[in-house]
């Protein structure tokens, strides 16, 4: 069981890893931006991480030509990072010099994330995702981080509608006394009127004996 086995493999035996973490960790600090796949750089985001921070608790103790102190503490920091950089060679040596001199000064204010990594795609061969990892510049590390906008959750809420202004009452206009109407005597329709007639003119005759 891999228990308390954060790192990864790789495929790759202990004294090979080491060794590549070595080499990779001492060029990208000549350099500053070296080619590698997703996984190694992810992996070697942590070691560069404690070459700088090394270089970081020496630039801020000061200056140690004034005191023995500051210099043997200054020292043992140089030694603990000349431990694990490759420092047989003039390249070595030179990336030791830049990191205790020009890195230490570039991110003295800055807490971490001293890297970025930029995917770049497939490698042709094994399709192994292929990016670059490199140091920040100067002008990004003075810069702040900008807050990101929150995100709305849920449906925005309606603004409820002004209410209307109550309208102003009505006033009625006096109702004028209206004359009533004379009742208007209907006519009888024209076929009632001749059959009372007719009974009428009956009545006058004399009955012939």
């Amino acid at each position: 069981m891999r228990h308390l086995k954060a790192a990864k493999k790789l495929g790759k035996s202990s004294a090979h890893r080491q060794a590549m973490w070595r080499n990779m960790t001492t060029s990208l600090i000549i350099h500053e931006r070296i080619k590698t796949t997703n996984e190694k750089a992810k992996e070697l985001r942590k070691h560069i991480a404690k070459m700088i921070t090394l270089a970081k608790k020496a630039n801020a103790l000061g200056d140690g030509a004034a005191d023995k102190e500051i210099a043997a503490k200054q020292l043992h920091y140089r030694r603990q990072a000349a431990s694990f950089i490759q420092t047989r060679d003039e390249n070595g040596k030179l990336a030791l010099q830049k990191l205790f001199s020009e890195l230490a000064e570039r991110f003295a204010d800055r807490p971490g994330g001293f890297t970025r990594i930029l995917k770049i795609g497939t490698r042709r061969g094994d399709a192994a995702q292929i990016s670059y990892i490199e140091l920040l510049s100067v002008d990004e590390e003075v810069g702040e981080k900008k807050a990101k906008p929150k995100k709305k959750t849920g449906r925005a809420k309606k603004k409820a509608a002004p209410k209307a202004e109550a309208a102003a009452p009505v006033e009625e206009a006096p109702v004028e006394d209206i004359p009533a109407e004379e009742p208007v005597a209907e006519e009888a329709p024209a076929e009632q009127a001749s059959a009372e007639e007719t009974p009428a003119e009956n009545s006058e005759e004399e009955p012939k004996e």
